[in-house]
């Protein structure tokens, strides 16, 4: 388990460009990652350990072409809860992890309490998803939908230039 201390930036060059190799690319071999990082095997190997150890590497998972599963639909959803005392938070917060279309749900600090990413294959199964599992959740006072006509950008872009 990492270490309450642990700092992003009390990482070396090295662990930084280990971690940018392995956000683009998280299936090279401990050979492949340590040329791309100018180390020798073992000591990639280390470090390697160590940031998984220390809790910058989470897991590893395969990449999934949603269009390829017919799952092009995308909605934002804005959801208003009528309690935000915590036992309220806890109790929306359990049931919406186990809403299979729900990619994305975010805790905001704004107008409304919750933003989600609905993926769904169309309109019409967002719209059973929304009726039946999302608007009946703990707590759901009001949601307000709004439809991504085109994704654009998609995902963490691997750390920029602050990894190098």
């Amino acid at each position: 388990m990492a270490a309450e201390t642990d700092n992003f930036s009390e990482l070396d060059q090295f662990d930084r460009k280990i971690l940018a190799a392995l956000a683009e690319d998280g299936r090279l071999s401990i050979t492949d990652l340590a040329a791309r990082v100018g180390l020798s095997k073992t000591p990639c190997q280390i470090r390697f350990k160590r940031l998984i150890s220390d809790g910058y590497i989470e897991g590893f998972k395969a990449v999934l072409n949603p269009s390829k599963m017919q799952l092009d639909h995308i909605a934002f959803v804005e959801v208003k809860l009528s309690d935000t005392r915590e036992d309220a938070l806890r109790s929306f917060n359990e049931a919406i992890k186990k809403i299979r279309e729900v990619e994305e749900c975010h805790m905001i600090a704004g107008r409304f309490d919750y933003l989600l990413k609905i993926r769904t294959r169309d309109i019409g199964r967002y719209r059973r998803v929304l009726g039946e599992r999302i608007s009946t959740l703990p707590h759901v006072a009001n949601t307000s939908t709004n439809v991504a006509m085109e994704t654009i950008k998609e995902g963490w872009d691997k750390f920029g230039s602050s990894l190098s």
